[in-house]
């Protein structure tokens, strides 16, 4: 009873992690008006974001050795939800900068901390639901954000409810705190864990391998979701309001993807849904190449997201078999920061890139992306098989 209960908390949890995602994106052209901001500040908030989830993610591994998940969840979690509400009583753009810094850094530590949680004590499938709950959030933030706005409210009220929502999860993990006993990767087991630094991390046999897997999979789905809108329009001529439907297919694909891999799952192993997803990616890619209609180009950004669904999952699922229960944590964080890297990094290298050659580029550059995670994805398979090592 106690599992169960625990493995609803870390649901409700995941739906927290990505409630904060997407609502400044959909609020900000009232917020950049009301706090009388440039339209492209948005983007250096959002890197400050990033920047602190990088930070925390490569420090959640000692954190939690030093203080156990449950204690690292409630503290993450509470200065999310304290950065969110002071997002809500912001007077100035600056103030949001400010903000930007526990909101990323109770992310990076939560986001870290529970994934390698979930990899150590849960099957695969769950894995897969529990990001499956994080669409929902991230769905459901918008949601919120749009239900006021539409209603004459303020933006204010849009980020005050999400903050009370995410200050009623900290109640929750208080109160269950005690379910958490026992099965703790942190304090609580000490001895069959070990605490290493990022440079040992790094250089244990095939992190850097899986580490590029991580960062090749955020550049393909930050930037296929990013761009899809834009390349519909402008190489497709599709409509601007057919192509923001489409690209909302393109998170319903790993939306409902993730929900078909945790059932999957249970008759396929890990490395068996990572190759699955990225052959899938491989053909929704090839598919935007091809001399077809703007829809099958379309049906090409919806099969990449698909695609996309299992990979990221598996791979954390991963993590522990990979690399070792007892060092897990520390991986984890590196591969979690590699992640955010990649997603922050990439879709502007790919606007860069575009800017000196054309939007065309977008499916060789995917596909470019895709085809090295599947090589890293296979190489590292073949080592761990032949019980091979690198060397760097």
């Amino acid at each position: 009873m106690d599992v169960t209960a625990l493995l609803v908390i870390i649901y409700l949890a995941f739906i927290s992690l990505g409630l904060p995602d997407s609502i400044l994106g959909s609020a900000w052209p009232v917020i950049r008006l009301d706090l009388s901001a440039p339209v492209s500040l948005v983007g250096y908030l959002a890197m400050a974001v990033s920047a602190g989830t990088v930070v925390s993610s490569l420090f959640s591994s000692r954190l939690v050795a030093r203080l156990g998940t449950a204690k690292v969840t409630i503290i993450s979690v509470f200065m999310t939800a304290a950065a969110l509400l002071g997002f809500a009583f912001a007077k100035q753009a600056a103030f949001l900068f400010l903000l930007a810094i526990p909101l990323g850094l109770g992310a990076g530590s939560v986001d870290a901390a529970l994934n390698n949680f979930v990899a150590l004590h849960y099957k695969s499938m769950h894995m897969n639901w529990l990001h499956c709950f994080w669409g929902v959030g991230a769905t459901a933030g918008p949601m919120i954000m749009s239900f006021f706005l539409a209603n004459g409210r303020s933006w204010r009220m849009g980020y005050g409810v999400i903050a009370a929502l995410q200050f009623a999860l900290v109640a929750a993990l208080w109160v269950s705190r005690g379910l958490w006993q026992g099965r703790d990767s942190g304090a609580q087991s000490e001895q069959s864990t070990r605490t290493l630094s990022n440079r040992e991390a790094l250089q244990m046999p095939n992190v850097k391998l899986a580490l590029v897997g991580f960062i090749c999979f955020s550049i393909t789905e930050i930037t296929a979701g990013l761009w899809s809108s834009t390349y519909l329009v402008g190489v497709e001529g599709m409509a601007p309001a057919v192509a923001a439907r489409w690209t909302a297919a393109f998170y319903g694909g790993i939306t409902i993807g993730r929900l078909l891999s945790g059932f999957l799952s249970m008759r396929l192993a890990n490395p068996a849904l990572i190759r699955g997803g990225q052959l899938v990616c491989v053909l929704g890619a090839v598919l935007l190449m091809l001399p077809l209609p703007a829809s099958a180009s379309a049906l090409g950004f919806v099969l990449i997201g698909f695609g996309t669904a299992p990979i990221f999952p598996a791979m954390l699922h991963e993590t522990p078999r990979r690399f070792g229960a007892e060092v897990s944590g520390a991986v984890m964080g590196l591969q979690m920061a590699v992640a955010y890297t990649g997603g922050t990094f990439g879709s502007p290298l790919f606007g860069a890139l575009a800017s000196l050659t054309s939007l065309r580029l977008l499916p060789y550059y995917l596909l470019a992306a895709v085809l090295v995670m599947l090589a890293a994805s296979e190489l590292l398979e073949r080592r761990l098989a032949g019980g091979g090592k690198d060397h760097g």
